[in-house]
């Protein structure tokens, strides 16, 4: 599933395609994706400026002049793709339609932006702009860990007396938002933290150093593209590299680039854990 510098990433390439102009045509070709799609929900973009682009968590949301914003999660397989627009010297020609293009939008410039999900394990909905802090999907989130409200004392607070691996910890999104698998097993391995360990049972001091470290490894893979290992593509089709630069993630087997000793793979909480047994204690 896309972490936040993937999501991150469709956010940035679609920015210069929707944000300050209309929707000038919606089409959505069938009534649900993971859940039932809202109602009325092409009618309701239809003519709409999208004033602003954000992503919270691992969720796009795209607020509109009527007051609503439309919130997108891409699941494990759906993209939002750009076509009709200027990539540099190259000009992306639209496609073809596909089987799996279940939300099109027609913006104002000529730019389209389609929703392709083949396992139609994403989602759309559109909530009220003042009101989206309440909706099921965000409600009780984390701070995102570029915010202020992330910072040092926090994290040593959160965790503080926690009995679950450090590695559970950080992917619980009450906690920080955004972070999966992929970073927290690279963010892990810098700090030397073994993440099996119990996450109150680690000294104050490595766990404030885990907050400029999460912002270093989510800063180099959103300026990477993000990371592709089988779905996630960036909004003009091309696929990101940050999967090239893991220390760990991915790596069972192969020598740890600092000590050399085997990678290991272990299962926490149904997930892969990937770390160095010698480097991280």
């Amino acid at each position: 599933m896309p972490e936040l510098p993937e999501v991150e990433t469709v956010r940035r390439g679609l920015a210069p395609a929707m944000e300050g102009r209309r929707i000038e045509a919606a089409q959505v070709n069938r009534p649900d994706l993971r859940w039932p799609l809202p109602e009325n929900m092409a009618g309701r973009l239809t003519g709409r400026r999208v004033e602003r682009l954000r992503r919270r968590s691992k969720y796009i949301l795209a607020d509109l002049d009527s007051g609503e914003s439309l919130l997108i999660h891409l699941g494990m397989s759906g993209r939002m793709l750009v076509s009709g627009v200027m990539l540099g010297d190259y000009h992306l020609d639209h496609p073809a339609p596909q089987k799996h293009d279940h939300v099109v939008l027609e913006m104002e410039g000529g730019a389209r932006v389609t929703f392709n999900d083949a396992r139609r394990f994403g989602a759309m909905d559109l909530v009220r702009t003042d009101r989206e802090a309440a909706h099921w999907l965000l409600v009780g989130l984390g701070p995102e860990p570029f915010g202020n409200e992330f910072h040092e004392e926090y994290l040593v607070e959160r965790l503080k007396g926690r009995a679950s691996p450090i590695k559970t910890a950080l992917l619980d999104q009450h906690v920080v938002a955004g972070l999966g698998n992929i970073y927290v097993s690279e963010v892990l391995f810098r700090a030397g933290i073994d993440p099996r360990r119990a996450a109150g049972r680690i000294a104050s001091k490595r766990i404030a150093a885990l907050v400029p470290l999460v912002r270093e490894v989510l800063s180099e893979a959103i300026e990477a593209g993000g990371s592709s290992l089988r779905d996630h593509r960036q909004a003009d089709g091309e696929l990101g590299y940050f999967q090239h630069s893991f220390r760990v993630y991915d790596r069972e087997g192969e020598p740890c680039p600092v000590c050399g000793t085997p990678i290991r793979r272990i299962v926490q909480s149904g997930r892969s854990s990937y770390f160095c047994p010698q480097c991280q204690k």
